[in-house]
């Protein structure tokens, strides 16, 4: 399953590639734009991901599409033995390896480059995998699901936290017009790359959401799925774990 929205429309190169542009495009103030578009509160909304990986006592956390960092830098709180944050952009890797030195969490947090759709981890390597924001970006949405199955140990927790889309008025309005106008024209303002700040509002829209995402999880072989809207639904956060061995 893929979703097939693309940031440069014009240009022929695969989804991933275009995506591995953007977001090399926009690195350097991602963290300034992501506060801006969500007003601040995707901080509470991680810190949210962050309590669930905690009360499982994760020791092994792989974050994926961690970007800048952000989320691999809050599960510290975790006090786990061993953080792995992945991502298929050098740019915001740049960043986020900035961002672990000046916290000194160097020996903690290893950032890496690579592909959530193959990941270059054996099976049954974390106790827990989250990702932030970053699920509606896979090329192939069944294959990186796949990969993070394969590689998450038996009864470990997958954390997602994602946009969604609210159902209910005014709030469903509201978000049309926070999304297809005032993101776009901040990106066109904040931005060296608008269309970034245009594709990644198409791509919330295109993502399947709630139980659809769901019975996504399930049809992968995750289990105990559950779903929390959060701000009337503009975003939600969706709990599964791999099967325990018996």
């Amino acid at each position: 399953m893929g979703i097939d929205v693309k940031p440069y429309k014009d240009q022929p190169n695969s989804r991933k590639e275009q995506v591995t542009e953007m977001f090399n495009n926009i690195s350097g103030n991602y963290d300034f734009m992501n506060r801006i578009m969500t007003f601040g509160v995707d901080i509470k909304w991680r810190k949210k991901v962050v309590k669930m990986v905690a009360e499982t006592k994760a020791k092994t956390i792989l974050d994926i599409a961690t970007g800048t960092g952000d989320f691999a830098l809050m599960l510290a709180e975790v006090k786990p033995q061993k953080i792995v944050g992945l991502d298929i952009s050098n740019g915001m890797l740049a960043v986020g390896k900035e961002k672990i030195k000046e916290k000194q969490l160097d020996h903690l947090i290893e950032l890496v480059l690579g592909d959530s759709e193959n990941l270059p981890f054996a099976d049954n390597s974390f106790d827990a995998v989250t990702v932030g924001f970053g699920v509606r970006n896979f090329e192939n949405l069944d294959k990186g699901l796949s990969e993070i199955h394969r590689v998450l140990r038996p009864g470990g927790i997958f954390v997602v936290l994602e946009t969604s889309q609210p159902e209910k008025f005014p709030f469903k309005q509201v978000y049309k017009i926070h999304t297809k106008y005032i993101i776009p024209f901040l990106g066109k303002l904040f931005s060296k790359d608008e269309k970034a700040y245009e594709y990644l509002p198409e791509s919330a829209e295109a993502f399947p959401y709630g139980n659809a995402f769901n019975n996504i999880l399930k049809k992968n072989k995750f289990i105990s799925v559950q779903n929390y809207p959060l701000m009337f639904g503009a975003a939600s956060i969706y709990k599964a774990y791999k099967k325990a061995d018996k």
